[in-house]
């Protein structure tokens, strides 16, 4: 990886304690944005890093924090939407959208949250249940599909002629049949 001079990694460092913006700290240094972002990404990491090994005469001991959560609790923020469980279900259970829930909670609950978070909640309480696919099944020569419509412009005879395209489909087999037809008439034959 190229390294900036050691001045335009101490600028890019103070200016963004200073509170200034990435875009504006790379247009004030002339250098591109990404860079910017990559050097204010090592001097966060270089600033969070601590050594492996404590340094003698340190007396500092953690407890390790327990890798499964207490029994009871739960992991995680507790929603918005969590004071509003028994109104967001009952509307669940009336087939209203997260939409028009959301909607209701702020005009009826003085509800603060976004709507985005009553959707995750919405989605969270009763999952979307995908429909289940039905087969549709008929016997040979039963059902066809008919489709009938225009093709590209294309140049015919230095002139410029859009063909009609005639498509049959068989339902049992999926066969089909295409023609393309210069004419919308009945007798195809030209």
């Amino acid at each position: 990886m190229n390294r900036l001079k050691m001045d335009i990694e101490q600028a890019i460092n103070n200016l963004s304690r200073g509170g200034w913006s990435q875009r504006r700290i790379a247009r004030e240094l002339g250098i591109d944005r990404e860079t910017v972002a990559r050097y204010r990404r090592l001097a966060r990491q270089a600033q969070g890093s601590k050594p492996a090994i404590p340094p003698a005469g340190s007396e500092t001991v953690q407890e390790p924090s327990p890798a499964i959560s207490p029994t009871g609790s739960k992991a995680g923020r507790v929603s918005h939407c969590e004071p509003f469980r028994a109104v967001i279900e009952a509307k669940l259970d009336a087939g209203l959208t997260a939409q028009r829930i959301y909607q209701d909670l702020v005009a009826e609950h003085q509800f603060t949250g976004s709507y985005h978070s009553v959707h995750r909640f919405a989605h969270r309480v009763r999952p979307v249940t995908e429909l289940p696919f039905r087969r549709m099944e008929c016997a040979p020569g039963q059902e066809l599909q008919v489709d009938f419509g225009q093709g590209a412009w294309v140049r015919v005879d230095d002139k410029r002629k859009r063909p009609h395209l005639f498509r049959i489909v068989l339902s049992h087999s999926r066969k089909g049949y295409s023609e393309v037809v210069w004419q919308q008439t009945t007798d195809s034959g030209q």
